[in-house]
């Protein structure tokens, strides 16, 4: 279970407020209008900026000082985070080893994590000679070898087009369901959070609201909702 506990999030001009409950193994999306703290949250979450009040909680643990490489978690950005000069093996190999020191046995997990999302031999090759759809992949068998309980996506397949970005989802989802990871996922898609969220998190006016029942959010959306899709 993650718990954001009266938590409080300042920028100059910005200023964010949670106090929510994730359940663990939850699928929830976070939506809400341009600027209004979507990402900001999901950082604070990740450690990469520190909330002058409140606390993070995953499990009853306090996560609110601790280092973004000591959380128990993956978060994948729009940009795939992949090493330009390494190869797909060893950005996928940066998960389980800073130094690429991997033994016979993890060289046989980035193998089958690569089969897992469909780039079976392409390990060899370099991100700039995979398509957009391609690296998307590669970092998500990046997280899947990471096997972190919380992951945390930042539009990561914001990119790509309609079909591929659908399929991306849907491995997202058969893998959570799978390992039993809570996701958090950021989106300016309405269909993309009804496809994959059981739940979501509005994020408007200040505030990321508790998550609530996809579907039900959407039958009756309140007006920060209705504003934003323009309904």
């Amino acid at each position: 279970m993650l718990h954001l506990d009266h938590l409080r999030l300042t920028e100059p001009g910005f200023a964010l407020t949670a106090d929510l409950t994730v359940p663990r193994g939850a699928r929830v999306a976070v939506i809400g209008p341009s600027g209004a703290g979507k990402s900001t949250l999901l950082n604070a979450i990740a450690g990469f900026m520190a909330p002058p009040t409140g606390r993070i909680l995953w499990e009853g643990a306090d996560l609110t000082e601790l280092p973004p490489g000591e959380r128990p978690l993956t978060i994948l950005f729009q940009d795939q985070n992949l090493f330009p000069h390494l190869t797909v093996a060893q950005n996928l190999g940066l998960g389980l080893s800073p130094h690429l020191r991997l033994s016979p046995d993890q060289h046989m997990a980035i193998d089958r994590a690569l089969d897992r999302v469909g780039l079976t031999a392409l390990g060899p090759r370099l991100p700039s000679q995979l398509s957009g759809g391609q690296q998307g992949r590669a970092a998500l068998a990046r997280a899947l070898l990471r096997a972190r309980p919380m992951l945390l996506l930042d539009e990561p397949f914001a990119a790509l087009g309609p079909a591929l970005k659908a399929d991306m989802l849907d491995l997202v989802a058969e893998v959570a369901a799978e390992t039993g990871a809570t996701v958090l996922m950021v989106t300016h898609d309405p269909m993309d959070t009804k496809r994959f969220a059981d739940q979501t998190i509005l994020v408007a006016d200040g505030i990321a609201h508790p998550p609530l029942d996809t579907a039900t959010l959407f039958k009756d959306p309140p007006k920060a909702l209705k504003d934003y899709l323009g309904s």
